[in-house]
């Protein structure tokens, strides 16, 4: 049974329901060493020096002292990972509460506000070389990473899981506002997210040597900083012998996030035994994979999406249900069927969480009630 671990990214609120700038507070608060400065992260953060392979227990910094991540540890067991995606959620939020905030889980704020960089060596290179795009950068992301037996399989399954990856925005998406206006998307993390010169999908690769020879080619180039700053929408982890699937918002509560680590394993292991079957890869053209994601980014699951069958618009509902038989074998088989089915069923029931928040606040008038429910949302 292959492993699977989550990362998320939240935002830190103060008693006023505005983004505060205690993040460092906060994990020493948790009793947490600080983060190395060894590179950037998934939002630009570092990550803490770490022995072994496996993720999970720590409360890290990101990019902004706006902002703290969670991770959980490698888990086979669905119920498991869903237990742990609470507790990080929990743990996390009480260490929040000691320096007067909470976490809430926003891809972006309702509220206007302007991040303040935590002040490191490496966080504050970013910000000379990356400017607005990095000034701006307080986004909250979902990371799945799933196990993989080495880099062949790893680069095979991305090759083969790049058109499945915009229908786990759409499911995910938890981001219409920014700066206190509605964007007209359900994930403008994602818009904001795509201005990272390596962000959005990638080619095919075939080996893991074409692999390498890409990501060593783009840090060539001297725009990004190193390879840290790999930001494709999957990617072999350079920390651990795992797929890491990026293209997700932050899910409002956890169940969503649990739904989706569950077919992120389904489409690793899907993937994996058409390798091993000697079927083909498709041929994956990024222009159609961006538009795909573009058009998850935009409606999220509340109009139609592009199939990946026929690259054609289709229902949301369709277009789940076709990633669903996509990775049926596979969920059978870690017995997750019955709870995606059911987790899908609570998500249709309440329209995701672009439309929760948009619902929030047309019945208030008020972001800060959109915050306000969100962190109730975050620990339910």
């Amino acid at each position: 049974m292959r492993t699977m671990g989550v990362e998320e990214e939240f935002l830190l609120v103060g008693p006023d329901g505005v983004p505060s700038a205690v993040a460092a507070e906060v994990i020493e608060a948790a009793g947490t060493s600080l983060p190395t400065e060894a590179g950037l992260g998934a939002s630009g953060g570092s990550r803490p020096a770490r022995t072994g392979d496996a993720p999970g227990g720590d409360l890290e910094l990101e990019l902004m002292e706006e902002q703290l991540e969670t991770g959980t540890h490698p888990c086979a067991d669905l119920s498991e990972l869903a237990q742990e995606i609470r507790d990080g959620r929990i743990r996390a939020n009480k260490a929040a509460e000691q320096r007067d905030a909470r976490i809430v889980a926003l891809g972006t704020s309702p509220v206007p506000v302007s991040p303040t960089t935590v002040g490191k060596l490496r966080y504050l290179e970013a910000r000379a070389a990356f400017g607005l795009t990095a000034r701006e950068q307080l986004t909250g992301g979902c990371h799945v990473h799933v196990a993989v037996s080495s880099d062949t399989e790893g680069v095979a399954v991305l090759d083969r899981i790049g058109p499945w990856l915009a229908p786990l925005l759409a499911l995910s998406a938890n981001s219409p506002y920014w700066q206190g206006e509605d964007s007209g998307y359900a994930s403008f993390r994602s818009q904001v997210w795509s201005r990272w010169p390596t962000a959005g999908p990638a080619p095919s690769f075939g080996t893991p040597e074409a692999y390498r020879a890409t990501v060593d080619a783009l840090v060539g180039t001297g725009t990004i900083l190193d390879t840290a700053m790999i930001y494709f929408d999957a990617r072999l982890s350079a920390s651990y012998p795992t797929v890491e699937i990026r293209v997700a918002d932050v899910c409002l509560d956890a169940d969503t996030a649990t739904l989706l680590a569950a077919l992120a394993r389904g489409l690793v292991e899907t993937a994996a035994r058409e390798a091993d079957a000697g079927r083909a890869a498709p041929m994956l053209h990024p222009e159609l994979l961006r538009t795909a994601s573009w058009r998850a980014g935009r409606s999220g699951i509340a109009g139609d999406l592009v199939s990946p069958l026929t690259w054609k618009p289709a229902t949301a509902h369709d277009v789940v249900g076709q990633l669903v038989a996509h990775v049926r074998e596979a969920l059978v088989d870690a017995g997750d069927l019955d709870a995606v089915t059911e987790l899908l069923g609570r998500l249709w029931s309440t329209g995701g969480g672009a439309a929760r928040q948009r619902a929030w606040f047309a019945t208030s008038g008020d972001p800060r009630t959109v915050i306000e429910r969100a962190a109730e949302a975050t620990l339910a």
